[in-house]
Order: C-alpha cells, then structure tokens, then sequence
C-alpha cells in the first residue's frame, strides 16, 4: 500500500482552530493504540465477528489521516472477518504500524 498518513484533513475540519486541531490528534493518539490491542486480542480468541467491529472503528481513522487505500483495505477485510476469514491479517497488521509509526511522530 502507498498510503501515507497526513494530517490534511484535520487540518481542513480545523480551519486554524489550534486548540480543535491538538484536541483531534489526541483522541486518536489515544483512542488508535486502544484498539489496535483490541483488535489483536479478539483475532487471537478468534472472535471475528468483534473483530470486524474494530476494524469497522479503526477504518475511519484511517479516512482521518487521508489513507484512502487503507480504508478501502479495510472495508473489504471487514466484510472477510463476518464471514469467518482472517486471512487479510498480515497485510493489516502493516498498515497498523504505518499508523503507529505516524501517531508517535505527531
């Protein structure tokens, strides 16, 4: 995948607000690493159907940091998980650490 993380669309949702734009960054700083482990523990227990919640959470993060490749990524893994099949996981798992790798250097 060639998606690269960008605050771009925060940027615009923010127009100059600083004090929004910080707000922002820190709700998914937060919230992003929650349910990453989320999702590893019910993927582990083979919980597919809770699993495709995450991704379902963790896919429109992807939309916030302009990553439309990854969305798309994401909807099509979601729709596996209900069906049972997890084979998508390692190609996630990389665009997880894309994401991790961002948000520490934010």
């Amino acid at each position: 995948m060639n998606d690269k993380p960008n605050l771009n669309y925060i940027d615009e949702l923010a127009e100059g607000d600083v004090a929004f734009r910080e707000k922002f960054i820190g709700i998914i700083k937060t919230e992003f690493p929650l349910e990453r482990e989320e999702y590893m523990d019910h993927l582990k227990n083979q919980r597919f159907k809770e699993t495709a919640m995450v991704v379902h959470k963790m896919k429109h993060k992807f939309n916030i940091l302009s990553m439309q490749e990854a969305y798309g990524f994401a909807v099509r893994y979601e729709e596996e998980l209900l069906e049972g099949n997890s084979g998508m996981d390692s190609s996630f798992k990389a665009i997880l650490q894309v994401v991790d790798t961002y948000i520490e250097s934010i």
